[in-house]
């Protein structure tokens, strides 16, 4: 039994850190997006 809540909590771990970086990257490309429509405006 304990075998399989460490295993369940790893995989908890893993899918939370994996979803986080993906959110993070999302963002980034998002605000580097917005920065470029923004200088595009400016010229």
């Amino acid at each position: 039994m304990k075998r399989v809540f460490t295993l369940l909590a790893l995989i908890a771990v893993v899918t939370g850190t994996a979803g986080c970086n993906t959110v993070h990257g999302f963002g980034e490309d998002l605000h580097h997006l917005g920065n470029s429509i923004s200088n595009a405006a400016d010229k």
